[in-house]
């Protein structure tokens, strides 16, 4: 068997997120899996370092799947990307020795949330960022931000079907900057719990809104309540950019992406 680590782009509009669900269904996994084992003329199976929510996208997904078929890796490429939906492509992909797996060596993962602020909603990226037309306070979003760095139980800003043993996470960076009609929150971490980058985008916003104080954060954490926390942003805005993985591996590290993810902070 030869394992081999992928890095994948997708547009998630059109699936119910990452993982493979009941029949009927369309997931980003699925797709892959049924081009792969065409290629493979065997069953294969993708794991992924996350799992997106429906209607999220992706820059640099990294997977790994395992195959006793024999192709060169410029084969894999061209033949997946020739089947493969236009809204997903395999951007690069690398021999990997067993000691690999895309989700369990990964050390950290990073997402942007893109909002596009403006009186009149964008037609040509629909569907790529999140509209908000009402004016924000960007400065109090801004300081507000750093209050999710660090290590903290964020069981009010997961959703109530998180399948995750435990809600604690460590957040070694939340930032959020503007660029002219963009607000760019950019944050990393070593786990994301479900819904957990869309809870505190939402948060962020109904303070940009004057619906609470910066210091109403605290009081959200202590109630360990998702009742306490307020709305989930929408999935349009929301990217998986990167996943970190010890220098071993050697893996490619892409650019985040198009011009509404590259925005300099």
């Amino acid at each position: 068997m030869q394992r081999y680590a992928i890095g994948i782009e997708f547009c998630g509009t059109q699936y119910r997120g990452w993982q493979t669900q009941q029949a009927g269904v369309v997931s980003v996994q699925e797709t892959i899996e049924k081009v792969l084992s065409k290629i493979a003329n065997e069953p294969i199976i993708v794991h992924a370092a996350g799992r997106t929510d429906a209607g999220v996208h992706a820059t640099n997904m990294v997977a790994h799947f395992d195959t006793e078929a024999i192709r060169p890796e410029r084969g894999w490429m061209m033949g997946a990307n020739s089947q493969l939906p236009k809204d997903i492509s395999i951007q690069w992909i690398k021999c990997m020795d067993e000691n690999f797996h895309a989700r369990f060596k990964a050390t950290a993962r990073r997402y942007r949330y893109i909002v596009y602020n403006a009186p009149h909603r964008p037609a040509l990226l629909h569907k790529q960022v999140t509209h908000i037309y009402s004016e924000l306070d960007i400065d109090k979003m801004i300081a507000a931000a750093s209050k999710f760095e660090g290590t903290h139980n964020f069981e009010s800003f997961r959703a109530a079907a998180c399948q995750s043993n435990q809600p604690v996470r460590h957040v070694k960076h939340c930032r959020l900057f503007q660029h002219g009609r963009y607000l760019v929150l950019d944050i990393q971490a070593d786990g994301f719990l479900h819904h957990m980058v869309r809870n505190i985008m939402g948060c962020l916003l109904e303070i940009g809104q004057g619906m609470y104080e910066i210091e109403h954060i605290d009081t959200m954490f202590a109630a360990q309540d998702r009742k306490a926390a307020g709305v989930t942003a929408p999935p349009d805005g929301l990217y998986f950019i990167q996943c970190y993985y010890p220098d071993q591996f050697e893996l490619p590290q892409p650019p985040l992406g198009p011009q509404w993810l590259n925005l300099p902070e």
